[in-house]
């Protein structure tokens, strides 16, 4: 079956062959359900989310919002858009299935642009951009990296949204694991980060 061009007619009566000719009748419901099978499974695969190996990234709005039904930890991944090492850990440490599967299970992560224009308003407080020069900051990403404008610097959060602390620099997935443990399991209260370091065993290669 295809679909008539402008201004072409239909065929004529004596022109068609009734499908029914061409096919039997259980021959065509057989017809019709491989069909429909196929339209299903078609759905099945595409519609899967494209977020089902991705980290589930945040705005700050959305992650205040998820945090008023169900309290979690906070990691903010400061970057921009010019920082190679920023791009760098997007294409490694933030794609790893081990590094993936426990933020989406014990974090609410928020990627911030430190250079953004938009206000952003968190915690009661609205923060602005702020020009300067050739390259400006959010106000934002100024109070949570203590003006020390470092990128990519990942941000940790309390369910409270109290600032824990933040850390500098590009971070492979063995890293960034260790910290991320570290903090989701409040390790960070009792215990120093070297002797935590030492002695975790994770789940990254």
């Amino acid at each position: 079956m295809r679909c008539l061009k402008k201004n072409e007619s239909q065929p004529q009566e004596n022109n068609y062959v009734p499908l029914q000719k061409v096919f039997p009748m259980k021959k065509m419901l057989l017809l019709a359900t491989v069909v429909v099978s196929c339209a299903i499974s078609s759905f099945t695969y595409f519609s899967k989310p494209a977020e089902a190996n991705e980290i589930k990234w945040m705005t700050w709005k959305q992650m205040q919002e998820a945090q008023k039904k169900q309290p979690r930890k906070i990691v903010v991944d400061v970057y921009t858009g010019w920082c190679g090492w920023c791009k760098r850990m997007d294409a490694t440490t933030f794609v790893h299935p081990e590094i993936v599967k426990y933020v989406n299970e014990n974090y609410y992560a928020v990627k911030f642009d430190a250079e953004t224009q938009e206000t952003i308003h968190f915690n009661g407080k609205d923060y602005k951009y702020v020009n300067q020069g050739a390259r400006g900051y959010n106000e934002l990403a100024a109070e949570i990296l203590s003006g020390q404008m470092s990128y990519p610097t990942s941000v940790y959060f309390d369910e409270q949204f109290n600032e824990i602390f933040p850390v500098p620099g590009y971070l492979d997935p063995p890293t960034f694991e260790t910290v991320l443990n570290f903090v989701a399991t409040n390790s960070y209260k009792t215990e120093k980060w070297d002797v935590y370091q030492s002695k975790f065993k994770g789940k990254v290669q």
